[in-house]
Formats: structure tokens, C-alpha cells, sequence
């Protein structure tokens, strides 16, 4: 059974690693990989020399920051509530309609958000027929923020309750009982039991977060990012995208990726590390 995943991350995961030399050559199309010179860290230094590529990197953390701020308690808060509902039939139906923006790709997300939150979208319309002003929630900079962080949570958060259900099924009933019987409330249940029990994959998802701070998905920000907000939609996949491979310049986009790379990895390792002294449960190693 482990055959085909292994296969499969060998094949698209290691063997791709070969290609990283290329943020050290002076890559040449014609002349391939091996064929090309070695330029040492001369793309890494073009790239630190550049003002565009650190307003993307401070980008780059601050979204995703605030995406861990606001973002990750959201999957927990959703899997309590679900898991206290009494009721299976609706239960399931908000488990449905919480799991079904997961599904949608984020360019029918990015209309989706167009057409509600544009200067001419649907609730700017109403806004203007109860006599108030158009709010500018995709052109102004702060308000993008705004945006971008909701329709994240939004996007993702039903998804993420499945790991967290699945945590609090493994949580022994008898401790509800017991609780129950000595007078605990639901939310004392909650605080005292439920919480910790589930506290070690709490802790090993919050480690793998950070370690994806440097990583941001393309599709998100592109989508969403216009000229008027470039100052702060502009992070490391875009600025790849448009400055390195959009200009077929594979060594400097190679080199911002690498670099980004091993900045997560460090995040991981110390992420890790700090749990571990902390005396936490739920490390990855």
C-alpha cells in the first residue's frame, strides 16, 4: 500500500530537487542544466539587492501571520461547536455547507468575491440605496487585508474541523461522564477535556503552519491582487511569478523559492524544537 505514495513522492518531490543547481547557474535553455555555467550566489544577491523582492517578503509574513492570528483557531472553534450539536441531521448539514468552499477553485472564488465586494458589486449596491457611500473593500489597501484574511477562513476553515473532529472522536467518553456527574457545565467540559485532549494535534498543526510562514499559495494573491493594492498583495509566489518566470528569468525565481524554502525549514526546526522544550505534546520528532 505504501508503494504508489512513496513512488509518487519520489517522482514529483526528490527528483525535482535536481533542478534547484539552477539558482546557481546562468541557466541556459538551449544548453540545459549541465550545460550551463556556474554563477555562484549571483542571483541571490540580485534578489536581496531589490526592494521589490523585500516588500514581498514582508508581505509574505505578515499574511500568512495574520492568517495564524485569525485563521487557524477558526477549524478548532468549528469542530467544538459541531462536535456539541446534538442534532446529527444538522449536524451534517452544516458540515456540508462548511466543506463545499474547499472544493471551489480560487478563481470562482476570486469572482465570487468581485462581484459581492467590487465598487459596482452587490453590497456596495445596497450601501448605495440606503444612502450611504461606496466602501472601497478590493482597492484600499487595509480593507484588501481585510478581505483576503475573511475569504481565507472562509475558504479553508470547514476543511480544517476534519482533523479536528476526528481528534475529539479519540477523546475517551468516560471523562464527559465523569465531568457530567461531578456538575461541569459544557463549557468547563470543554475547557478541562476537550481541550486537552486534543491539544497534541493542536500543537503539531500550529508546527506545521509555521513552518509554511515563508510558503504562500499563488492562486489566493494573484487572484485577488490588483494595481491599487500592489504594496501589500505582493508576496513571494507573485514575485516569482511576474519577475522570474513571466521575464524567463529561471535562475533569480529558482533563488527566491530556494530561499524561501529553507527559511520555512528553519521555522519547522525551531517551531519543533521550542515545543519540545516547553515540555509540549504533539511534536513532529
Amino acid at each position: 500500500m505504501m508503494v504508489l505514495p512513496l513512488t509518487q513522492y519520489i517522482i514529483f518531490r526528490y527528483c525535482p530537487l535536481w533542478g534547484v543547481q539552477v539558482a546557481f547557474k546562468d541557466y541556459n535553455l538551449f544548453k540545459g542544466i549541465q550545460g550551463s555555467n556556474w554563477a555562484g550566489f549571483k542571483y541571490f544577491r540580485e534578489a536581496f539587492q531589490t526592494q521589490q523582492f523585500w516588500d514581498a517578503l514582508r508581505n509574505t509574513v505578515w499574511l500568512n501571520l495574520l492568517d495564524l492570528i485569525f485563521g487557524f483557531p477558526m477549524p478548532i472553534l468549528l469542530a467544538i461547536m459541531l462536535y456539541e450539536m446534538r442534532s446529527v441531521k444538522i449536524k451534517r448539514v452544516y458540515q456540508t455547507l462548511m466543506y463545499l468552499p474547499h472544493f471551489l477553485s480560487w478563481i470562482i472564488i476570486g469572482g465570487i468575491v468581485t462581484k459581492m465586494f467590487g465598487t459596482r458589486g452587490m453590497v456596495n449596491t445596497m450601501i448605495r440605496a440606503l444612502g450611504g457611500e461606496t466602501v472601497d473593500f478590493l482597492t484600499n489597501s487595509k480593507n484588501w487585508v481585510v478581505m483576503y484574511v475573511a475569504t481565507g477562513i472562509w475558504q479553508g476553515a470547514g476543511w480544517g474541523t476534519i482533523i479536528y473532529l476526528a481528534a475529539i472522536s479519540g477523546v475517551n467518553t468516560e471523562l464527559y461522564e465523569a465531568a457530567e456527574v461531578d456538575g461541569c457545565g459544557r463549557l468547563k467540559r470543554i475547557w478541562h477535556i476537550t481541550l486537552p485532549g486534543i491539544m497534541p494535534t493542536i500543537m503539531t498543526m500550529l508546527i506545521l503552519q509555521l513552518g509554511r510562514m515563508m510558503g504562500i499559495g499563488f492562486e489566493r494573491p494573484y487572484v485577488m491582487m490588483n494595481n491599487n493594492v500592489r504594496d501589500v498583495s505582493e508576496v513571494i509566489s507573485t514575485f516569482v511569478y511576474t519577475r522570474g518566470i513571466l521575464n524567463q528569468r529561471y535562475p533569480l525565481s529558482t533563488a527566491v523559492d530556494l530561499f524561501g524554502s529553507v527559511i520555512n525549514m528553519i521555522f519547522l526546526f525551531a517551531a519543533n524544537r521550542i515545543t519540545r522544550h516547553m515540555g509540549g505534546e504533539g511534536g513532529l520528532w
